[in-house]
């Protein structure tokens, strides 16, 4: 198999583009580099589909490398013939290959092998003849021999035919037809252990779907009520069309040796291949929904770190709690901690909303705090109405929001948080990360394990390698497409960097503190493991605020230093230029000179050459600013018995899942906008339609307070295009019309 052909084939790229990016990996380049400084060479492949191929990449190789340990297995037993090598030549997946594997593969004991051992296996030849001439139990006279376990002819008949059965079970083309009629024609099928257990999984309790129909997050369910004992799941195929497939290849004749062959089959489908094929079609639909509900965990990832942070904003953090009250921390613009406390403005045995509302308020004038983040975990209800009625109080325009605390406790608890703040207890560093989330949530959420972050659903279902390596992924390529400040990183944030690991990491930090700042991208080489490979992968995406080069606070790289200082020049631009803000101006003016006649100049591609006039126009910029702000909160705070059907109201999307999104209303439950319900147009998922982090407008349609359950619209013009629409006439019909007197008539009338 070409790979390299096969990839390009399948990602519809050319050959060029796959050939070079295939080198580039395999060069040691990271993906977020080869996305960024390697257009040219890739054809501006994004991060997530460069990732894409290198996991198909990976695969495919894998898939080479079983086909060579197996032709190697089989050539040694000297079984291999032109069709075997030609069928393990042309299998696609690594089900196939195992398949054809099978027949030589060492097996445990099993009827069929001590059957062989027994010397039976002439005489399952024979029966597979299939002879009109043949008389099996004649024939089988010949095979009895007590010393070897076959007392009787029945025994040797027997024998002979569990043979056959695995022969029939080895076959790769009947197992691969009847996966096939499974994925065409099968069911899921779930029952309940115990149909008198409550449960979570009560729609499962007499549940059936079409296997090519039913949805990964149903999949998901079922496996884990399984697994929880509420459920008995199965598959289910018709017998009678599997065993036809089965028959039809080896029947060949209607005699005495043909029915011995035709109960063997049956035999073989019900105690050998149904059984597997079964466990094999579970696993697929296991994986396929692992992975489709792992890209939903990474696309909820990306779009929550790369949230629009709250720059120039001193933060005070809230980290509700009732019987140890609630944790307080003041963070100012660059993150620093500046105060702590804890206040009990919440129920509990030392409850004093005065002393707590003194406190608060001392803290914002102290501090000039202009936002408050409150952990939306236990006590947040209380603690947000708290803090609203005491907004009111005071004369400082201050807001706040409600954040999620998935993972604080995570992060409070660990190695890194201790290092971080040996000084403070677990909860105060909580409420430290629950203030730096909403200040600069990439930067404070890289130091919390992904899969805790929250944004998705069954997480802990999931493969927990594959998840990890996939979300780290997420983390990499947010972090290298944000960048991040070299003399303020953490080494966590820096970690994630191209090129950069946790050792090195540490050592860039160690570095900093030894020596002061960086005052230029250079001197990275300086760091301990830090050489030249690794500086090539990481320098652009580090940036040096205020540096001896203007041109280290961007993500121009310094291998194209050279090329941005000749840009400049002839756009009459000096280094001087970009750090007072004076070269904004400079996509009119290369437009002006022509951006190929100043590509063929300068000797660079055009994408890296867009690429650097889009930095040298605003330089050391945020990708995050571009977006809407987060959705900060003043006004009074509503309960759930607070919400009736119909009213309108802005929420921020908290999580999105297969079959609908999360919105937070500002109620302390997050309202479900099933999928049917974000868009008048059709959508398979929600990514199609929403992000996590969005701010979007929503109805309420229905509100369960004993449930904790609010059912939200986003269709908000149904109702205005159900005005406009003109009402349909009304079908006459006679009072005593019966609709039900023409059901076999070959129309309907549309009844009411």
């Amino acid at each position: 198999m070409d790979i390299n052909k096969t990839l390009a084939k399948e990602f519809s790229l050319r050959q060029e583009q796959v050939d070079n990016t295939v080198e580039l990996i395999d060069d040691g380049k990271t993906i977020p580099f080869i996305a960024r400084y390697r257009k040219e060479l890739t054809g501006s492949l994004d991060d997530q589909i460069l990732r894409e191929l290198f996991d198909r990449l990976t695969y495919l190789r894998n898939l080479e490398k079983r086909k060579e340990e197996i032709t190697a297995s089989i050539t040694e037993q000297e079984k291999m013939t032109p069709e075997i090598e030609a069928a393990i030549s042309a299998a696609s997946t690594l089900v196939e290959v195992e398949d054809i594997y099978r027949p030589f593969k060492p097996k445990r004991k099993t009827r069929a092998s001590a059957a062989r051992e027994k010397g039976l296996e002439p005489l399952a030849v024979l029966i597979m003849e299939q002879n009109g001439s043949t008389e099996p139990e004649k024939e089988a006279e010949a095979f009895v021999d007590e010393e070897k376990g076959v007392p009787d002819v029945q025994t040797a008949l027997q024998g002979a035919m569990d043979i056959i059965a695995e022969d029939i079970s080895d076959d790769a083309d009947i197992r691969k037809k009847l996966r096939s009629l499974a994925g065409e024609k099968g069911e899921i099928v779930s029952k309940a252990s115990d149909p008198d257990a409550e449960s979570v999984y009560t729609n499962y309790y007499e549940f059936s779907e079409p296997i090519s129909k039913i949805a990964n997050h149903r999949v998901l369910a079922l496996d884990r009520g399984e697994k929880e004992g509420f459920l008995k799941v199965s598959v289910n195929i018709d017998e009678t069309d599997a065993t036809d497939i089965i028959l039809r290849k080896y029947i060949r004749n209607n005699n005495a040796c043909g029915e011995l062959v035709r109960t063997a089959a049956e035999d073989g489908y019900k105690r050998l291949i149904f059984p597997s094929i079964e466990r094999e079609i579970r696993s697929e639909m296991t994986a396929k929904a692992a992975e489709e509900s792992i890209k939903v965990f990474a696309s909820n990832l990306r779009q929550l770190l790369l949230q629009p942070p709250l720059k120039n904003s001193v933060i005070l953090g809230l980290d509700p709690g009732y019987r140890t009250g609630c944790k307080v921390a003041v963070i100012d613009a660059t993150g620093k901690v500046l105060d702590t406390g804890i206040v009990y403005c919440t129920p509990g045995p030392k409850t004093n909303i005065e002393a707590s509302k003194r406190t608060i308020k001392n803290l914002i004038q102290k501090h000039n705090v202009t936002t408050i983040s409150i952990g939306n975990g236990t006590a947040s209800r209380e603690t947000e109405t708290f803090t609203a009625e005491l907004l009111k109080e005071i004369p400082q325009k201050v807001s706040y929001m409600v954040v999620s605390e998935a993972g604080a406790s995570v992060y409070s608890a660990s190695k890194l948080a201790a290092e971080e703040f040996p000084e403070y207890d677990v909860s105060l560093r909580s409420a430290v990360s629950i203030a730096r989330r909403l200040q600069d949530p990439l930067a404070e959420l890289v130091k919390i394990e992904p899969k805790a972050i929250g944004v998705g659903q069954y997480q802990h279902d999931m493969p927990q390698a594959r998840m990890s390596e996939a979300l780290s992924g997420v983390v990499e390529d947010c972090v290298n497409s944000v960048g991040v400040d070299l003399n303020t990183a953490s080494y966590s944030l820096l970690s994630y960097i191209a090129g950069i690991n946790s050792a090195v990491a540490r050592n860039i930090v160690a570095y900093r503190e030894e020596n002061g700042k960086f005052t230029d991208r250079k001197e990275l080489l300086k760091v301990p493991k830090l050489g030249k490979k690794a500086f090539e992968q990481c320098a652009g995406f580090l940036r040096v605020r205020d540096g001896k080069n203007p041109l280290d606070n961007t993500a121009v790289h310094p291998e194209s230093y050279a090329a941005a200082s000749s840009l400049l020049s002839e756009c009459g631009f000096t280094l001087a230029d970009i750090s007072g803000g004076g070269t904004q101006s400079i996509n009119e003016k290369a437009d002006a000179l022509g951006i190929e006649n100043i590509s063929r100049s300068l000797e660079i591609g055009v994408p890296t050459l867009t690429d650097i006039i889009g930095e040298l126009q605003k330089p050391g910029r945020d990708l995050r600013d571009e977006l809407p702000p987060p959705l900060l909160r003043s006004g009074d705070v509503m309960e759930i018995k607070d919400l009736k059907p119909g009213m309108e109201l802005v929420g921020t999307v908290r999580n999105i899942i297969d079959f609908g999104v999360f919105v937070d209303i500002g109620v302390h439950e997050d309202g479900l906008v099933h999928i049917s319900q974000i868009t008048n147009r059709f959508i398979k998922h929600p990514l199609e339609a929403v992000k996590v982090g969005e701010i979007v407008k929503v109805r309420v349609l229905d509100v369960d307070v004993k449930r904790s359950r609010i059912s939200l619209t986003m269709r908000l013009n149904d109702e205005e295009e159900k005005k406009q629409k003109p009402k349909k006439k009304e079908n006459k019909r006679p009072k005593d019309f019966d609709p039900r007197q023409i059901r076999n008539s070959a129309f309907r009338i549309k009844t009411k």
